[in-house]
């Protein structure tokens, strides 16, 4: 078998967790995931933004680089639930717009990743999962994490507007978007089946079909 390397992205609350433990178990792939049980910068950051935000996000790009390089290079396919793109052309250029980060400091960070980037593998594919913001808002709201209590609505919309200008230009791999809203992978299998056709038939560089809206 070929072997695929799959960066999912997407708003928080899209789904990157469950579809990727799910991927990973139906198509007997490696999965890899999110660090946060061992950031040593989220618990200061989340009390205090401004002071530890550069720190923060030097530590997710280490973290995520090493990841991807892993990931790449390994044998056997993968699926990781967040993409190391997502760090700059996101969540930092977010902290810049809030001013949680300073010119300074997001100019050098932006070029520190630059430099990262241009010398990591291309994944085979970037799986984009999307969901309006109340639907977001909703699960936030239901998974009831700590870390996650003041997350507002003006900042996912914020962060989906980062994320459609952001796809526009991204060219380093072909893109499938996957509207999440409508779709229970969790509970229903006919929608996890689904799912992982689409993303077999991209990676085989089919045409896209059009995924049915409210489907059972």
């Amino acid at each position: 078998m070929t072997k695929r390397f799959v960066v999912v992205a997407g708003n928080i609350g899209s789904g990157k967790t469950s579809i990727t433990e799910r991927i990973g178990a139906r198509l007997g792939w490696h999965t890899a995931f999110e660090s946060v049980a061992d950031n040593p910068y989220l618990a200061e950051f989340y009390a205090d933004m401004r002071a530890w935000a550069f720190q923060l996000q030097v530590f997710f790009l280490g973290h995520r680089a090493q990841q991807h390089l892993t990931l790449a290079a390994a044998p056997e396919s993968a699926i990781t639930d967040r993409s190391i793109y997502e760090d700059a052309h996101i969540f930092a250029r977010a902290l810049y717009h809030m001013g949680n980060l300073t010119e300074r400091d997001y100019r050098s960070y932006r070029a520190v990743f630059d430099l990262v980037v241009a010398g990591l593998p291309r994944p085979d594919l970037l799986l984009y999962l999307r969901a309006p913001v109340p639907v977001l808002m909703e699960r936030i709201h239901g998974r009831g994490r700590s870390m996650e209590s003041g997350i507002s609505a003006e900042y996912l919309t914020l962060l989906d507007t980062f994320y459609d200008e952001w796809l526009r230009t991204f060219d380093l791999c072909p893109v499938l978007t996957i509207h999440t809203d409508d779709l229970d992978f969790v509970h229903k299998r006919k929608h996890m089946d689904i799912v992982a056709q689409r993303i077999q038939d991209k990676l085989a560089g089919k045409e896209d079909i059009v995924f049915p809206r409210n489907g059972s």
